[in-house]
């Protein structure tokens, strides 16, 4: 047939599937998009118009397509858009994105309409090498797009690297304790990838890691092959248990643990490795570290690693070395393990070449096809927007949940939770939600579901306590797992409802002597239902109001090796957990949303879990970021880990005030390691203030303001100022938490999101924006006073306490007392405080004082609903429009949109001016305000400074 040339035919669903046919091409027109036949790589290429600014695309060997997705909710149907044929490409263009399909080989370039280029979806010799997993016939899949050398990518969920931006290194989409994945990254370059995948897969660098004997290794005394480990007392380094030549330091996982000398006591030790590296390569070589214990590690006399993790959960930091070919550099570590299980491996990864630069890439062991959805936006605000577009609402949490929330590990009695939530209301410190976390229930009983009678008598008294004579709320803790012997765990087998692997091996979890267990099926929408049941009835009709699902990667058994974790949750109810791997989480989630929403459609589902994937946020789910630890790094490492959280387009992120995981020397210590527990957790709780959801958890010592220090001291003022100040701000808080639901906000934000065209905010980790106004600036480091703070461009800047106006695009010295940590406000803000309060729900938020933050035109919308229940989905909620005018000094107050029940028809907003000479005061009470009655009808302030 000859070659057709069609130039500018929009075609809608009524054009059915005409096609068109090329010299050894063909393309199908369908409803919403084109379907290709690439006869030379024998590949069927699909791109689907999803919207204006979203193309899903997707690639098969086989000309398979993946049926349902657990991540994309969105329906498809016709769309509009446009379609030409010329030079040996297909040009396919919506109002606002085009993408030039090349018909030689199926390259894809995603280009705005004038021409302007976000990446091309490049090829690559390994997109498909078919594979098995348990007898399901598969793909590993691999998709390559390019990059240039100012792109930036962010997002890919929660990592514990220190990492801001990825670009040039490896991120790991593999669900664990303190690492999460979501599958979706946001470029500098304005686009998104959403990638429809759920197992474990590498984005951007996704070459192997190599082991450290990949590089030439010489011994202390000179022996080419390995580094010289030595093996000696904890207590005296004199006495050596063992010395050999070690070349691979590989010590991962359990199944390592038999690869130390057999005459070594790990609890009782230190080991030093010792000697020579050489590379091949000249540049920045990637190492990559996991560990366990205090390790520390020199190259070249630098020390470039200094950490501890609890020996029961390894962490992991990357470093970057420079190198010279040919050239030996020292190499010395120094590792105590602190602990009778002990994990160290160190790999890396040679320097990147051009080619290599120019490229990012994911790729997966298991799917059926490429399968992604490239998404523009003139922001990260829209990007953002179109993930949720595809994945669903970030519903509307309680109104409670935004205040403050204590926890421990744990009460363990009835009078333990009444006593402190007691001695919370006694001393005046806000607070909103008491957490119970787990062995709750009788030792032998995990997945009861019931309370352990004798430390638990009444719990329905003790909630109805909390709830009615404290005025707070009670969240527990509820695990996918369940022991043998218990009527639950013979109920979900029974049904088929329990991976049994576990069982089968016989590992036994740290309870006493241990017990066998295993997890339930959250894939299988009978278990979903089943599991809700079970909480339904034991737990839910006892008054819970809020739900902890712990362990939800996952974690079956800690610190298995991939596959070993692997093969104790397969079969799932869909497939593999190769396949599935990541994806446990979302449908853990989606059970008990449905489960409770059915159950009590007038209340709003609040689930706190350890794990996410896509579209985790339209389950009413946020994540905590696992069992970090008590350290000033792990504190530091919090704050790149929750804006790239936030930047994967879920908006709800929180961590354990004050890191999980404790040293020994915090346990019974010196007075000079209590005053680094105090200001450590003091500087941390600072930060905690200003992340979407406040709240305080860990292990021994006891994290309860007033037993971390007396009421007399700086950790303790510290303290309960800002605990104070986040009330106060509940009304900025909770409309943001609306803008989150009408508007698709992101609360936590990183500066690119907000001064994008600013070069220097692309690399900062350590600093961001809570809300439109507030730029946060955690102080991470032991003793300081001070701290450098980067004021973005296109701004003036004022100091919240003191109301000194500093200018954009400096970097300042900013004062940082023991008590204080850096906030600055951008020039042309509104901020509204509501009154002292105990607990959100004490009184209505009346009078409102708003701070106007002049020198430029601001906006706010105050919004507001009933906060507990889902009548904002029916309209019911009201927005009060604030606009400042800064030409004429006018603050118009517009007229209300929309209602609720209970709402205050007749408010008091408080005025308060703060320019470049008035200064400002955070005695909010006490700041002098011009006062209005607003009753729902324009008011124009004229400001009197």
């Amino acid at each position: 047939m000859a070659k057709k040339i069609l130039v500018g035919i929009l075609f809608f669903a009524s054009l059915g599937f005409a096609k068109h046919s090329f010299s050894q091409q063909t393309y199908s027109k369908l409803n919403n998009g084109v379907e290709l036949r690439l006869s030379s790589a024998k590949i069927t290429l699909r791109l689907e118009v999803v919207n204006d600014d979203i193309i899903h695309v997707i690639k098969s060997p086989d000309g398979k397509f993946q049926n349902a997705s657990l991540m994309v909710s969105i329906s498809k149907g016709p769309k509009q858009f446009s379609v030409t044929e010329a030079k040996g490409e297909l040009n396919l263009k919506t109002a606002k994105l085009w993408a030039v399909v090349s018909l030689t080989d199926g390259k894809i370039a995603f280009r705005d309409l004038s021409g302007k280029a976000y990446t091309v979806a490049a090829n690559s010799p390994e997109e498909f090498k078919r594979t098995s997993n348990g007898g399901e016939v598969s793909w590993k899949l691999k998709q390559s797009f390019t990059t240039t050398p100012d792109e930036a990518f962010y997002g890919l969920g929660q990592h514990q690297d220190g990492l801001m931006n990825y670009k040039g290194y490896q991120v790991t989409l593999l669900q664990y304790n303190t690492d999460v994945a979501v599958p979706f990254l946001v470029s500098n370059k304005n686009y998104g990838i959403l990638w429809d995948n759920y197992s474990i897969t590498k984005v951007g660098d996704t070459r192997d890691y190599q082991p450290i004997s990949a590089l030439k290794l010489i011994s202390k005394n000179g022996d080419e092959g390995w580094l010289t480990a030595t093996y000696s007392s904890l207590s005296d380094s004199t006495k050596i248990f063992a010395q050999r030549p070690e070349s691979d330091i590989d010590y991962s996982f359990l199944k390592d643990q038999r690869k130390f000398p057999d005459s070594v006591k790990l609890a009782q030790s230190r080991v030093n490795y010792e000697g020579d590296i050489e590379s091949g390569y000249d540049g920045t070589h990637k190492f990559h570290i996991k560990y366990s214990g205090y390790v520390k590690v020199w190259i070249a006399g630098k020390l470039v690693v200094d950490k501890w993790r609890q020996a029961w959960n390894p962490g992991s930091q990357i470093f970057d070395v420079n190198l010279q070919k040919g050239k030996r550099q020292p190499i010395r570590i120094e590792w105590i393990p602190d602990g009778s299980e002990a994990y160290l491996a160190i790999n890396w990864l040679s320097p990147q070449t051009a080619a290599e630069q120019g490229e990012f890439a994911f790729a997966s062991e298991a799917g059926d096809a490429i399968d992604y959805y490239f998404v523009a936006g003139k922001n990260a605000d829209e990007i953002i927007h179109g993930y949720r577009e595809l994945t669903g609402k970030a519903t509307m949490l309680p109104g409670w949940a935004f205040g403050f929330w204590q926890s421990r590990e744990r009460y363990k009695t009835q009078d333990e939770i009444i006593s402190t939530i007691r001695e919370f209301r006694k001393r005046q410190i806000p607070i909103d939600n008491i957490v119970l976390d787990w062995s709750y229930w009788k030792q032998d009983q995990w997945g009861s579901q019931e309370f352990d009678e004798s430390r638990f008598p009444d719990p329905v008294g003790m909630i109805k306590s909390v709830h009615d004579d404290y005025h707070a709320h009670f969240m527990i803790s509820v695990w996918p797992k369940f022991y043998p012997g218990i009527p639950n765990y013979d109920f979900m087998n029974k049904n088929g409802w329990l991976y049994k692997r576990n069982i089968a091996d016989g590992r036994r979890d740290w309870i006493a002597q241990g017990y066998h267990n295993t997890f339930y099926d959250a894939y299988n929408p009978g278990a979903r239902k089943a599991m809700w049941d079970l909480m339904n009835k034991n737990l839910y009709s006892k008054g819970i109001d809020a739900w902890w699902m712990d362990a939800s990667e996952p974690d079956i058994h800690s610190n298995l090796d991939v596959e070993a974790r692997k093969s104790i949750f397969t079969p799932t109810y869909l497939g593999s957990s190769t396949k599935y791997f990541n994806a446990f989480a979302l449908e853990n989630a989606h059970g008990i949303y449905e489960g409770q929403r059915q159950t009590n459609p007038n209340s709003r589902v609040f689930t706190l879990t350890r794990s996410a994937y896509g579209g985790l946020q339209r389950y009413a789910a946020a994540t905590w970021s696992g069992d970090i630890a008590s350290r000033w790094e792990d504190f530091k490492a919090q704050i790149p880990a929750g804006i790239n959280f936030s930047l994967s387009g879920i908006p709800y992120w929180t961590m354990d005030i004050g890191g999980f995981s404790v040293e020994r020397r915090y346990e019974k210590p010196s007075e000079k390691d209590l005053d680094e527990w105090r200001e450590l957790n003091a500087r941390w709780y600072q930060f905690g203030a200003f992340v979407p959801l406040f709240r305080q958890h860990g292990q021994y010592p006891y994290r309860e303001i007033y037993n971390i220090a007396p009421d007399n001291h700086p950790a303790y003022k510290s303290m309960l100022f800002y605990n104070k100040l986040r009330y106060r701000l509940m009304p900025y808080i909770y409309s943001l938490a609306g803008k989150v639901y009408q508007d698709d906000y992101t609360m936590m934000r990183g500066l690119v999101m907000d001064f994008g065209e600013d070069a220097a905010v692309k690399n900062i980790a350590d600093q961001y924006m809570f809300g439109p106004s507030l730029l946060i600036n955690p102080v991470t480091d032991y003793h300081a006073a001070s701290r450098k703070v980067y004021l973005p461009k296109g701004s003036n800047w004022y100091d919240l306490y003191t109301g000194k106006v500093n200018a954009g695009g400096t970097t300042i010295t900013a004062d940082a007392p023991y008590e204080r940590m850096p906030v600055y406000v951008k020039e042309g803000s509104i901020i509204p405080f509501g009154p002292a309060v105990q607990y959100t729900g004490e009184k209505p938020a009346d009078p409102i004082t708003i701070y106007v933050y002049t020198g430029k035109n601001a906006s706010f919308d105050l919004y507001e609903d009933e906060g507990i229940n889902y009548n904002y989905e029916k309209g019911k909620y009201s927005v009060i429009p604030l606009r400042y005018n800064d030409a004429s000094k006018q603050l118009v107050i517009g007229d209300r949109k929309g209602s609720f029940d209970g709402m205050l028809q007749s408010r008091k907003f408080r005025i308060v001016w703060i320019g470049k000479t008035s200064g400002s005061s955070l005695d909010i009470d006490q700041q002098k305000a011009q006062t209005v009655t607003y009753q729902g009808k324009f008011i124009n302030v004229k400001s009197d400074q």
